[in-house]
């Protein structure tokens, strides 16, 4: 799974894609990079995944797994911001990516949050008819915001998979037996 991380940055340090996305409620992306002392970008269109696929090894059972998840997706897009302290990043800021999420097809499958160490995950999938087409993981800390979007089919399995890969943060995702919107074990 190094090769993953070696490719990503292949791909930050030539900036070899835009941000193909046409997503940025209010500027909030925008103004966040604004404020932040450090910004990590990823975007990797279909083409740019396939071609990280190509460098995966198909013989080792971690790296297929990744190359099959990846060989799925339309788009992986992460962005990630570190802020110098507390407080630069505001409740709205969050609120705004939270609105975009709250529409009919987004399902909130996880929300954990710790209280103690100032840290909450969110994880929604973009589901249409019986099948789930996207995923966000949004993760805040005190002085850091990650966004990520995975477009294409992906389950909670494949979540886990790509957990610490691609600046993905590590998720542990359970499936909701129930079936009802917005809970996770």
């Amino acid at each position: 799974m190094k090769r993953i991380g070696a490719i990503v940055a292949l791909v930050l340090a030539v900036q070899l894609a835009a941000f193909a996305q046409d997503w940025d409620p209010g500027g909030t992306l925008k103004k966040l990079s604004a404020r932040a002392s450090n910004t990590v970008d990823v975007t990797l269109d279909q083409s740019m995944l396939q071609f990280a696929g190509g460098f995966l090894n198909s013989k080792d059972p971690d790296e297929a797994q990744a190359k099959n998840i990846i060989s799925k997706l339309k788009g992986l897009y992460v962005h990630s911001f570190q802020f110098d302290k507390p407080g630069q990043y505001t409740e709205q800021d969050v609120a705004a990516i939270q609105n975009y999420l709250k529409g009919p097809d987004w399902i909130r499958i996880v929300d954990v949050r710790s209280k103690s160490e100032g840290q909450n995950v969110q994880v929604y999938f973009k589901k249409e008819g019986q099948q789930f087409k996207g995923l966000v993981v949004l993760a805040t800390q005190p002085t850091q915001l990650t966004f990520v979007d995975l477009v294409g089919p992906i389950t909670p399995e494949d979540l886990r998979a790509l957990g610490g890969q691609f600046g993905i943060p590590k998720v542990e995702v359970h499936p909701n037996p129930a079936g009802k919107k917005g809970e996770s074990k």
